[in-house]
């Protein structure tokens, strides 16, 4: 019941709890396909051997129903009952042939096996913590935490999030608790014990799916282009399905215009989402708000219901603590709090789900270090120059070495930590050849799953309001994989075919704008004198007695002081250092 408690933000639809010999299973449910009672969950299969809690959306559900519906007597019109299906015919592999959004928990009460599986992209989050005892596993870590498991920190994830503004996958910020990975499923075997508390449990985890190396497409540039927009209209139809209000988030950006372009193909009467700042200085609009304005625009030439709302200075330490709460580990990014508060304004519209354009970036080329590495191939001899690709990867990606080292003490520091994380697991034998696309896949699978999505997922569940991300369709990543890197970065231009996908349909205002990313004013928060004094007590020595020794707190208070009066921008070691000292508190976390 604590654990269902702990999640209930994520499912306020309805609750169900399934209590067996060896192993108990809640759920929150939040209603989009199937609103009938019937598709409550946990759900039993037609006989009675399984149960499943399940928490996302298979877009594909329908086709795979339809190619056993004499195999089996469905009760419901609900993609948790094909899950179910699907399992009880094909076994394990089953989640290949799954499209959607994903993570589940399947209980086999004839094997006393635990079969979990998470997407391939892992939009949907999965967490387990598992000692020999017990094999625990939930949504978020707040509900795991609701037992009594050691709240310790992790030092290796601790030293790799000053680095990286998150921690990556498999760790958490927690020592002994895991993210469940994108792609993979895992089996539990309860024989001589239970996933709740017996000994003898064997966990093996398979990975089902990865973005595949193959040999590029040799269709002609303007062909693949209109190809590719095919796809995505493919991808976005699939994901309109909902048997609740579906809107979108637009940002202004070209990802989430083209998500528009393809949703107006099939609706009309489409409800946007924007969220910008209440800026003091006006002079600031133009860094801060101009996506908020070129959102206004777009909406207006497609004839959405726009929705907007503005941040205001003076909500951000309300809403502060919230997030951090809510993330479960730090996520030093600043925008978490912008994208709370727009899903809670969208859930107040009566909107549950939304797309979004989430992985453009990463599938297409969009970020200024895929074209500054796409220079360096141009000029070999560079290389000679440079360290090792894990050190130049660093430099595109970390927070520097001399910053830490003035605010960690050296016993916590272990500047080898990420180094040697990322090249064992993406670096030793990765089949990407070029920097651009080592960097893309390294994004894809750390930065975007582990940041990006996670953050997306928690901020839009808290309201509970659904993100969807057609971009990251699995059909059109396998598919995006097939174009040559030529036609996504060049040294000149970043997403080359997906602006020429959508030439001539969205706005050329948006097409000829510069790549910016999405940035809050949390520099200038700092500055307020209230958020600033709570920067302060919460950056000292006597805000939590437990990281008391971890740092120099006297650098610590120079670093903000240097910051508050200009002399430094030192935004992003501050932002870290605040998430990780209030998640520590919050979570009273032990060294």
């Amino acid at each position: 019941m604590k654990m269902n408690q702990a999640t209930r933000h994520r499912g306020p639809d309805g609750t169900g709890i399934f209590l067996g010999e060896k192993i108990s299973l809640g759920h929150n449910r939040l209603s989009i396909i199937d609103l009938s009672d019937a598709a409550n969950q946990p759900m039993f299969s037609s006989d009675g051997n399984l149960v499943i809690s399940f928490n996302g959306e298979i877009y594909n559900f329908r086709e795979i129903k339809r190619e056993f519906e004499d195999f089996y007597k469905f009760k419901t019109n609900s993609d948790t009952e094909v899950i179910l299906a699907a399992y009880q015919k094909w076994g394990a592999e089953f989640v290949k042939k799954l499209n959607g959004i994903f993570a589940f928990v399947i209980w086999d009460k004839t094997k006393e096996e635990l079969f979990l599986a998470r997407d391939h992209i892992g939009l949907k989050p999965l967490y387990y913590f598992l000692d020999g005892d017990r094999f625990i596993f939930s949504s978020e870590i707040k509900a795991i935490l609701e037992h009594d498991v050691p709240r310790k920190l992790n030092r290796e994830a601790f030293n790799i999030y000053l680095r990286t503004l998150y921690a990556p996958a498999p760790l958490t910020m927690f020592e002994g608790i895991y993210k469940f990975p994108q792609a993979h499923y895992g089996v539990f075997s309860a024989k001589g014990g239970s996933a709740s508390g017996g000994k003898n449990g064997e966990f093996k985890l398979t990975k089902y799916w990865e973005i595949p190396v193959i040999k590029y497409f040799d269709t002609p540039f303007k062909i693949l282009a209109k190809n590719l927009r095919g796809e995505i209209l493919k991808s976005v139809e699939r994901q309109l399905i909902s048997d609740r209000p579906i809107g979108l988030y637009l940002s202004g950006g070209i990802d989430s215009s083209a998500v528009l372009d393809a949703m107006h193909e099939f609706r009309n009467n489409i409800d946007t989402f924007s969220v910008g700042f209440e800026l003091p200085n006006k002079d600031d609009e133009n860094k801060f708000n101009q996506d908020f304005y070129l959102a206004k625009r777009t909406a207006a030439l497609y004839g959405t219901r726009h929705h907007e709302i503005l941040l205001e200075e003076k909500e951000v330490l309300n809403l502060w603590e919230k997030v951090f709460l809510q993330l479960d580990e730090p996520i030093a990014n600043s925008t978490a709090i912008p994208m709370m508060k727009l899903a809670e304004f969208t859930k107040g519209h009566g909107v549950d789900v939304v797309l979004g354009g989430d992985g453009g970036d990463e599938l297409f080329g969009g970020y200024e270090r895929y074209r500054l590495s796409r220079i360096i191939g141009y000029f070999p001899k560079i290389l000679s120059f440079l360290p090792k690709g894990v050190d130049i990867f660093s430099r595109f990606m970390f927070q520097k070495d001399p910053v830490l080292n003035e605010v960690l003490q050296k016993k916590f520091f272990d500047r080898e930590v990420s180094r040697s994380f990322f090249e064992e697991r993406y670096f030793k034998e990765n089949p990407f050849k070029t920097f651009e696309e080592l960097f893309m896949d390294v994004d894809r699978r750390t930065w975007l799953v582990d940041e990006s999505l996670m953050r997306t997922d928690k901020m839009s569940m808290f309201s509970a309001v659904e993100a969807r991300a057609p971009l990251l369709d699995k059909n059109l990543i396998e598919f995006a994989a097939k174009i040559p890197r030529k036609y996504k970065v060049s040294a000149f231009n970043t997403k080359i075919i997906l602006k020429e996908a959508f030439m001539g349909r969205i706005p050329d205002f948006l097409l000829s704008q510069p790549k910016r990313g999405w940035f809050s004013p949390a520099a200038k928060w700092l500055r307020n004198p209230q958020i600033h004094a709570t920067a302060k007590n919460i950056l000292s020595k006597n805000y939590y007695a437990e990281t008391a020794p971890i740092f120099n707190w006297e650098n610590v208070d120079k670093i903000l002081k240097d910051h508050i009066e200009g002399r430094r921008y030192n935004l992003t070691i501050l932002w870290a250092l605040i998430n990780f000292q209030v998640w520590a508190k919050l979570y009273k976390v032990k060294l």
